[in-house]
């Protein structure tokens, strides 16, 4: 599995627990809103596994677990097999996804290797091409994504980055009715940041958020706001 960067320590990647997170190159999505644009469009120097996992071994009784992000991880191939090894060093484990490859997904789920996955649903699905970034954009798989985890018996959220460039009240309350019935869906507000792909999208305040939420969580009784 390439590796491209991580962060030492987190308390906010993984719910109730510190963590350090594993940052894998690559993403078959353009997210303008994105936060990692480095990882996604940069080439930068690899890290080799086994400095990563050094590194873990130092971690043993200081951290929780280990968050696997991108870029997209599931574009990688040696997934199961990183869990796998981390889950033998005691750590407990996540998955952050954007959910576009079903199968590998699941086969990783079935593993076993897998304590928690945070899936994106990026916008309402006429909305989601061009808040992906492109032009056009077959939504089948994220449905079945959806499903997956559903079903999986594995511990999981929804989430969604809300910018004022491609959200609003409507277009989140269609995005919501993609995950019906989720046991939970987060709202994340957009922040600014020098690494974000696109930095015309523009964010809500933290006022507007909270309408937002409010507004949504009359009818939808899975949302939260993090």
């Amino acid at each position: 599995m390439i590796i491209r960067a991580v962060q030492k320590f987190s308390a906010v990647d993984y719910p109730g627990l510190l963590c350090a997170t594993v940052f894998t190159p690559g993403c078959n999505l353009r997210c303008p809103f994105c936060h990692n644009g480095s990882l996604v469009l940069e080439s930068e120097p690899d890290l080799r596994e086994e400095v990563v996992f050094d590194f873990l071994e130092t971690r043993k009784n200081k951290l929780d677990a280990v968050c696997l992000s991108g870029g997209e991880p599931l574009l990688q191939k040696g997934v199961e097999e990183f869990f796998k090894r981390v889950k033998e060093m005691g750590f407990k484990t996540k998955l952050d996804t954007n959910g576009t490859r079903p199968q590998y997904l699941k086969e990783i789920l079935e593993s076993g290797f897998v304590d928690y996955v945070a899936m994106d649903i990026k916008n309402s699905p006429a909305k989601y091409a061009e808040t992906v970034g492109l032009k056009a954009f077959n939504l089948s798989d994220i449905y079945k994504s959806i499903e997956v985890l559903k079903t999986s018996g594995v511990e999981h959220e929804f989430r969604t980055t809300v910018t004022r460039t491609f959200h609003d009240e409507e277009s989140l309350r269609e995005a919501s009715e993609m995950i019906e019935g989720a046991s939970q869906w987060y709202l994340q507000t957009y922040r600014e940041s020098e690494n974000v792909i696109d930095k015309s999208v523009e964010g809500y305040s933290e006022e507007e958020m909270k309408n937002l939420f409010e507004n949504l969580r009359k009818t939808v009784p899975f949302v939260k706001m993090r």
